[in-house]
């Protein structure tokens, strides 16, 4: 029986090597396996763009997060984006039992690799060159095949290795796609999307199947066009490409408008979409005919959302969505490159010319500060802002040691998401993981539910006893959420527990051994609550091995328009009903302050979606509701007041009112300086009536 590499997985044992966490990458090969020396490695766009965006398109720290990635895996496979690449190299040797006669290939072959890096094995020695814009890297280094593994003989002379790799990354799309256009016979073609070189590839296909009888339109946001970019991209696509539109994906409506409008009302027979961001669904959707069709080359580009839009519009579409390897991908994709190579020459140059400093892609570069704040997934847990982009580095570094962690934050500002990361990340991401609000546990049973009972220990107690949570987490993670409210004996015995990974049940005399790792969370510091004597200090540097600080929302407003559209999708999903924002509704959520954080965002953006009729909601929409919170916050309700107590006077209810407005004012601006705009007085002055009221 074939071993693909089985014997090669370290963790989990049992696993393929795709699916490992980690492979043994020796350079010894055994009998089914070849190894090649690499020189070229052609990742997946997503793989790059995380791994990049996230060292800010400094060269040297996405050199560094890409050897720290084989380094511990073995492999080149980013836990983030679950994605890898292909590769060039040339054959150094093979074990015994494989037959490189029987492929047409020997020792010294320059060979191209087309299946993925996410189950070889794979050493690098030095990553020489990175092209941000191709995401690609020349390297040092080795890699182990399988007997199995896609293997082709290349000549550097007859064709441009890189630009071959970018196309055999697309794996059997090209081909797919071809058979829909001929199929439904489309030849008014739309290419969305904002990498370069796969929109030459894609337009040169349209071109190439239909003789040149065809017309391509590429379109892409507007965001990355600088000045007079339409017509360098002009001379890059030359005759493959017909029309160039940016347009503003972030509004779809409105930027479909904008297409139908240009083509004079007459919308693609095929659209081909490239792009992944939101809003790209719906905009698809409507610029392609009813009975047209829309060819997604990645299934993480939004297909679900674009169907849903389609349907919304009475539209039957049809949908192709990305293809897997197929025996004949590498000669249909040599023969693209090759007859594509006039406009990936031009689009060489044209890199060349346009790069900025610090090799950063010339889309990203012509971004600006965007750029360094793109959209960021990792795990689910989505974010643009750099102060929480630290943050989730200082979490996935934590992640893997096995120590306790203090999670600390304001209410709603996304402490168990933070816990989430971790697990996700950990070496316990397969074991239990016990969630629990310490501030919903009665007092008087707290004991019974960390460590459980035996069987009628007390009255009521079940007849079969019952396990605690230390028990239900063993050799898992135990996450206590508002530890702080625990009374001061239980923490005493949860530090014992902690100290001698040992406790007793409830009427048990056996004591019971857990390897458990806690991570507690609370909204106040709990070296305040030490301070205050509300929390015992040997609990709390027990618990301090690692601490992460969560900034509220407000510290972090980047962030604001990525979680809006994460919610507003997830509603939209569950509901059946895409709906999106316009830009002033950004503009409103951006601009209030979230006393409540995240959850208040997302229950704000949850009442929006079931109150709003439209498919659009707009800034009034949105001001309209916040402002509710703002006058319930601000405004002192005297009816109740004067109902409550009958003493009350003018100057007590102004009184009131005063703090009440500086509070807010404070909270929603952050500084006294800000504040006192705000309110239009001197700081001095709000400085002593902050004192006044205690603030």
């Amino acid at each position: 029986m074939k071993d693909f590499g089985i014997s090669r997985v370290l963790e989990p044992k049992g696993s393929i090597p795709v699916a490992a966490w980690k492979l043994d990458n020796s350079k010894k090969i055994r009998s089914e396996e070849i190894r090649i020396s690499l020189d070229w490695i052609d990742f997946e766009r997503d793989n790059m763009d995380q791994i990049a965006a996230i060292s800010e398109y400094d060269p040297a720290e996405t050199r560094s997060r890409i050897m720290k990635i084989i380094q511990e895996r073995g492999k080149l496979h980013n836990p983030y984006t679950e994605s890898s690449g292909v590769f060039a190299g040339v054959i150094e040797a093979c074990g015994k039992n494989v037959d490189l006669d029987a492929r047409g290939l020997r020792i010294g072959d320059r060979v191209v690799g087309t299946c993925p890096l996410a189950g070889l094995p794979m050493y690098l020695e030095e990553i020489t060159e990175l092209d941000f814009n191709y995401s690609q890297a020349k390297v040092k280094g080795y890699i182990i095949c399988f007997e199995t593994s896609n293997l082709y003989r290349v000549d550097d002379k007859e064709i441009n290795v890189p630009h071959l790799l970018r196309a055999i990354d697309e794996e059997g799309n090209f081909e797919g796609i071809q058979y829909e256009l001929m199929t439904h016979r489309s030849r008014n073609v739309a290419i969305v999307g904002s990498n370069l070189a796969e929109a030459v590839l894609y337009s040169n296909l349209v071109k190439k199947t239909w003789f040149g009888d065809c017309r391509v339109t590429f379109i892409m946001d507007k965001a990355y066009l600088y000045e007079g970019m339409e017509e360098d991209l002009a001379e890059v696509f030359g005759d493959t490409v017909d029309r160039i539109y940016g347009v503003n994906l972030s509004s779809p409506y409105e930027a479909g408008l904008d297409v139908i409008r240009k083509e004079d009302g007459r919308l693609f027979d095929c659209t081909i979409n490239l792009e992944n961001i939101a809003g790209c669904d719906s905009f698809t959707a409507l610029i392609t005919k009813n009975k047209g069709e829309i060819c997604f080359i990645s299934m993480s580009n939004r297909y679900n959302q674009s169907m849903l839009a389609a349907d919304s519009m009475g539209k039957e579409v049809f949908f192709y969505a990305l293809d897997g390897f197929k025996d004949t991908t590498f000669e249909f994709s040599k023969e693209l490159v090759e007859y594509s190579k006039p406009c990936l020459d031009r689009l060489d140059e044209f890199y060349r010319e346009k790069a900025p400093e610090k090799g950063m892609p010339i889309l990203e570069a012509s971004l600006g500060e965007r750029t360094k704040r793109a959209v960021r997934n990792i795990d689910n847990f989505i974010y643009e802002s750099p102060a929480t982009g630290e943050m989730v580095e200082e979490v996935l570094n934590i992640a893997r040691y096995d120590a306790n962690v203090i999670i600390q934050g304001e209410t709603g500002s996304g402490k168990e998401r933070v816990f989430d990361l971790i697990q996700q990340n950990s070496l316990r991401r397969e074991k239990p993981a016990i969630k629990i609000n310490c501030a919903t546990i009665q007092e008087n049973l707290a004991e019974s539910e960390f460590f459980g009972y035996e069987k009628g220990s007390f009255t009521g107690a079940s007849a079969e006893g019952k396990d605690g949570y230390f028990a239900l987490a063993n050799n898992g993670t135990l996450f206590l959420d508002e530890i702080g409210s625990l009374p001061l004996d239980m923490q005493a015995k949860l530090l014992r527990v902690l100290q001698e990974n040992t406790f007793y049940r409830i009427g048990g005399t056996e004591p019971i051994h857990v390897n458990v790792r806690v991570i507690v969370a609370n909204n106040v510091p709990l070296k305040k609550l030490v301070e205050e004597g509300k929390f015992r200090e040997d609990l709390y540097y027990r618990l301090n091995i690692c601490q992460i600080n969560v900034p509220p929302l407000r510290a972090r407003k980047e962030d604001i328009v990525c979680l809006a559209d994460a919610f507003l999708k997830n509603y939209g999903e569950k509901y059946g009903l895409p709906k999106s924002f316009s830009p002033d509704a950004y503009k409103e959520l951006m601009e209030y302050h979230w006393p409540g954080n995240v959850r208040e965002l997302e229950n704000t953006v949850h009442r929006l979606y079931i109150t709003e009729r439209g498919d659009v909601i707009d800034g009034a929409d949105v001001s309209s509701m916040l402002n509710e919170s703002v006058f319930d916050d601000v405004v002192v309700d005297v009816r109740k007041e004067f109902s409550r107590d009958k003493d009350l006077t003018f100057d007590s209810i102004m009184n009131q009112q005063e703090e009440r407005l500086i509070a807010f004012a404070l909270k929603k601006e952050g500084t006294t300086r800000a504040a006192a705009e705000f309110l239009g007085m001197p700081q001095a002055t709000l400085a002593r009536k902050k004192i006044k009221h205690g603030l």
